[in-house]
């Protein structure tokens, strides 16, 4: 696989990473040897970043992909990416307090079975809170502390992405985008590389809808959050779908399918379309099986897209996309 230096922090990363939320829960039912050989997958396949978060299955990602570091003893060649302040104890807004990051760092570290997280990252935090520079200067100490390596946010919109780079200490940053998400190419990019500040890409193929297997009646879990939050009934709506209706979602994933190159997937062009961003760090697809890992592995070896096709799915955006988006960005 690929690698490219991840930001200030000038570690190498392979570009295509593994977003574990699928293996936490609200994607279904995953069982434990499922989760466990995803993830040996993903690294066998070349994969050695892990983003998961403390709010994925209420801790039950990071407690895998603890166990797989444990029994794989790969922990020095992986580079464990969490999250923090979404979690219900105690909960909005009392998480973003000095003593509730802290705590939330420490029960990660202990579910992780790790010493220094290599990134933690505020998780989609009210933009106000965000704002007040606060969370930064905790993280700041918890730095220098040696509980952390780095560390960044996880956003919705793209002002608080602008604000985050400016930032001395912010070494990442999370953010939705793929080919029905494109404003960050001239909204952020410049921004974040001149600024040294790593991009984590996540739902590159839009909860599934990029993966070109949805129909108008395709039915989800009662548990899965493309059921739970098609409308953005428990939080922001952009995190499901990208943000678009779901039947408007498949209609456009549709419309996309006879502009795949010969011996692409979909999902394979929309992968590697964010791939061929040279901002872009590492994208985490998710994955909850062996295939879905290797097939997301996979798109680091495709050739990029053609100029012409960039321009075209650019203009698809613009036309078909743009307004159809809800919540942040």
């Amino acid at each position: 696989m690929n690698s490219r230096i991840f930001g200030k922090t000038g570690r190498l990363v392979g570009e295509v990473g593994l977003g574990t939320w699928q293996i936490g829960g609200n994607w279904g039912n995953v069982t434990d040897d499922d989760a466990l050989l995803t993830l040996k997958a993903a690294v066998d396949a070349g994969t050695n970043f892990f983003d998961t978060a403390d709010v994925y299955g209420d801790g039950r990602s990071e407690t895998l992909i603890g166990r797989f570091l444990r029994e794989s003893k790969l922990r020095d060649q992986l580079f464990i990416a969490t999250k923090l302040g979404r979690r219900g104890d105690p909960g909005w807004p009392k998480n973003f307090t000095r003593e509730a990051v802290r705590q939330h760092t420490e029960d990660s570290l202990r579910r992780l079975g790790i010493e220094a997280l290599d990134l933690t990252q505020f998780h989609c935090v009210p933009a106000d809170v965000l704002m007040r520079g606060e969370l930064f200067d905790w993280a700041g100490e918890l730095k220098r502390e040696g509980k952390i390596k780095a560390y960044g946010a996880s956003v919705e919109a793209m002002d608080e992405a602008v604000w985050c780079c400016a930032q001395p200490g912010c070494a990442a940053l999370q953010i939705i985008f793929n080919i029905f998400r494109q404003k960050p190419v001239h909204a952020l990019f410049d921004v974040a590389r001149k600024n040294g500040v790593a991009l984590i890409v996540r739902l590159p193929l839009a909860s599934g809808l990029l993966g070109g297997r949805m129909t108008q009646t395709t039915k989800f879990p009662p548990d899965d959050h493309r059921n739970f939050n098609r409308d953005g009934q428990s939080f922001n709506v952009g995190e499901t779908f990208a943000g678009l209706p779901f039947e408007k979602g498949v209609e456009l994933s549709d419309a996309l399918k006879p502009t795949v190159p010969t011996g692409m997937t979909l999902a394979e062009m929309a992968l590697r379309w964010c791939l061929d961003f040279e901002a872009v760090s590492v994208i985490i697809p998710g994955a909850r099986n062996v295939a879905q890992a290797r097939g997301n592995a996979r798109a680091s070896i495709l050739a990029p897209l053609s100029r012409t096709q960039h321009v075209k799915l650019a203009a698809f955006y613009e036309r078909s996309v743009a307004s159809h988006i809800r919540g942040p960005y």
